[in-house]
């Protein structure tokens, strides 16, 4: 593919089907479109309005949206700072090669340099054997004393749930 221009820009309130598409490429990519549960109202509404909880790069090859990477703000009490997590990166197939996920990664670090952060921090999927070379090579390391645990759904409601009074 010959392109002639890569940009990365922020992303807009405007981008959240887009965006929104892409998080779908990237679930299925993976092998779980399925996990999808999000909508472009759900990214337009925390994304960009009054508090938004994450920050939206985007990628353009020839004005062409090419990828994308969300992160959010997150601290390491360990450290004492802030940093980063990227939660979505995701380069579509026919622009693979030409640099833009190292440009989006790399352009996440500086916004969050810019804002004090100090560190970045992402999750592989155990199905995306291909992109652990490409994170390797850019400094980021896998850390074996990190496992991530979660709760979501009716686990997450039941570790919300207050304690009953006698259990107090």
């Amino acid at each position: 593919m010959a392109v002639r221009k890569i940009s990365i820009r922020p992303a807009r309130a405007e981008d959240s089907e887009a965006l929104h598409a892409a998080l779908l490429a990237l679930a299925a990519h993976v092998g779980d479109a399925r996990k999808i549960q999000s909508t472009p109202d759900d990214l337009r509404e925390h994304g960009f309005g009054a508090s938004p909880k994450f920050t939206g790069l985007i990628a353009e090859a020839d004005g062409e949206i090419a990828g994308i990477c969300l992160f959010f703000q997150s601290f390491s009490t360990w450290l004492g700072k802030p940093g980063i997590y990227v939660q979505d990166l995701l380069v579509y197939d026919r622009f693979r090669g030409l640099g833009i996920g190292e440009r989006l990664l790399r352009r996440a670090a500086a916004v969050a340099r810019a804002r004090g952060c100090v560190y970045l921090r992402l999750a592989v999927d155990h199905e995306n054997s291909a992109a652990m070379p490409f994170y390797e090579r850019l400094g980021l390391t896998h850390r074996f004393d990190d496992l991530i645990y979660a709760a979501y759904g009716e686990a997450f409601e039941a570790l919300a749930a207050e304690i009953p009074e006698e259990k107090r």
